[in-house]
């Protein structure tokens, strides 16, 4: 490739499936299926690739535009952990490119109608705590393949609407019935529709009310409000104790916790000679 022909074009593919590309190029370039296009204003920061498992890092940079980043998806969390993929590629020949980065958005900020993105190498996994804890209560996640839970299973999630709602975070729903008091606390509820559609939160707190009516608390409010009239649904959550696992998903052949480990208090009593 030669120096004064060669651009940089980025890939940037979000969980839902979409996929934007974008280069700083003056014209639109097109290679793998993705047409890579200017007008975004996205810019690159120096990508600094180490030998070794050390993390590569930079950051990209942009305007908000409504064809291409939103504001809106941002405040959504909809580009959190989208796959980056960044090529130098000779413009005169899009065959003849290189990859130079791949890995995912960490951190993003906003500013006015700019955003700031951080970027996070494929070696950014290797520096989280590795191991098992041994505890009383189960180490795996609701659903996950350690736990094997169908979390879609008959009776364990709900539909409903929402009635109101104090700033996306404490909600009044109504048309849900046949569930326990508490029964999806630690769970989550997922926006199905509106503005805030595909937002999911863990949920602080469940009451059941009268006439199928349900009162929801979440540990953080939603970014975006929801409206309404908007349908959400409950998914039932998990103290992690065996006793819940055994008598409200039946699911204890799959606990993964040490119930009968002893207690703290019981390491550090006083031992008695008989």
């Amino acid at each position: 490739m030669k120096g004064e022909t060669i651009a940089r074009a980025w890939a940037v593919s979000r969980r839902d499936g979409m996929v934007l590309g974008f280069t700083d190029h003056d014209a639109v370039l097109e290679f793998e299926g993705i047409a890579f296009r200017p007008e975004s204003g996205l810019v690159a920061g120096s990508v600094v690739q180490a030998s070794g498992l050390s993390v590569d890092n930079s950051e990209v940079a942009g305007a908000l535009s409504d064809d291409a980043i939103t504001e809106t998806d941002l405040m959504a969390g909809r580009w959190d952990g989208a796959e980056v993929r960044l090529w130098e590629v000779d413009w005169t020949d899009t065959a003849s490119r290189a990859l130079i980065f791949r890995g995912h958005l960490g951190e993003t900020s906003r500013r006015g109608a700019a955003f700031r993105a951080e970027l996070r190498g494929l070696s950014e996994p290797l520096n989280r705590v590795q191991g098992r804890v041994y505890h009383r209560r189960c180490s795996a996640e609701l659903g996950d393949a350690k736990c094997r839970f169908d979390r879609e299973a008959a009776g364990y999630w709900a539909e409903g609407v929402i009635q109101s709602h104090d700033e996306g975070q404490s909600f009044q729903l109504g048309g849900i019935a046949g569930q326990d008091n508490r029964w999806f606390e630690r769970g989550e509820l997922v926006v199905l529709s509106g503005p805030a559609e595909g937002l999911r939160a863990l949920i602080k707190a469940d009451l059941a009310m009268p006439e199928n009516r349900r009162r929801v608390e979440l540990w953080s409010g939603l970014a975006l409000h929801p409206t309404a009239g908007d349908r959400v649904r409950l998914l039932a959550g998990c103290d992690r104790r065996a006793e819940t696992c055994r008598l409200k998903f039946l699911n204890f052949p799959n606990f993964r916790g040490f119930p009968h480990l002893p207690p703290e208090d019981w390491l550090i009593a006083p031992k008695v000679n008989r």
